[in-house]
């Protein structure tokens, strides 16, 4: 065996005995990444009954799960991402590439110039494992997502978006700082912890952009 499928076999049997991961199957989740939601909106509070939610990088749907129930039915949801994502009742999904202007394009006709509430991002991309590489990329889909929501949000809005601690975060702190009344920066304990993952958030929109 290589050591590169070592490595693997590790991760999945690592990843079959992960705690959330268990929770996710028995609590009838999508994704384990739902508890790291649920942390966030615990200390945060950002979602109510009737708001009007986008979830970017929403596959497998995870956090589009949580968004419906949280929401209601008086609630509009919107979950975006480049994979299928399986229907999900009280949500409008799209399947496409947020970097590509048409498929911007069809979600703004799907929000139909409905406020945002709350922007949810869990944006990352296919990592290669090369930091170099990883990041600018990583950096690129915060700012997409950042662009996104201040171009729709509500004033008061909020956004909360995964980044990875590296260069170009600190600029992303400040353009959110800019935007946004509250800034705030949390990894929750469902993150896996040798993971640079951050979530950072954007909260009390000022009703100016970037």
């Amino acid at each position: 065996m290589t050591k590169k499928s070592k490595s693997s076999s590790q991760w999945l049997n690592d990843h079959e005995k992960d705690e959330y991961v268990l929770r996710a199957r028995r609590e009838g989740y999508r994704s384990r990444a739902s508890y790291k939601l649920f942390e966030i909106d615990k200390k945060f509070g950002l979602f109510r009954p009737g708001a009007v939610v986008v979830d970017l990088g929403a596959a497998p749907g995870g956090w589009t799960q949580i968004a419906v129930d949280k929401c209601g039915p008086k609630g509009f949801v919107v979950g975006l991402d480049l994979l299928e994502i399986a229907p999900l009742e009280g949500a409008v999904l799209i399947k496409g590439d947020f970097t590509e202007e048409k498929v911007l394009a069809e979600l703004m006709a799907v929000l139909q110039d409905r406020p945002v509430d709350l922007v949810i991002s869990d944006m990352a991309p296919n990592l290669s494992g090369m930091r170099e590489i990883d990041q600018p990329m990583a950096i690129y889909l915060t700012e997409l997502a950042l662009e996104f929501a201040c171009s729709t949000l509500r004033p008061g809005g909020a956004l909360v978006m995964k980044c990875f601690e590296g260069s170009g975060v600190n600029e992303i702190r400040e353009l959110i700082r800019k935007n946004f009344k509250q800034l705030n920066n949390f990894k929750p304990k469902a993150s896996r912890g040798k993971s640079r993952e951050i979530y950072v958030l954007g909260r009390k929109f000022k009703g100016s952009l970037i």
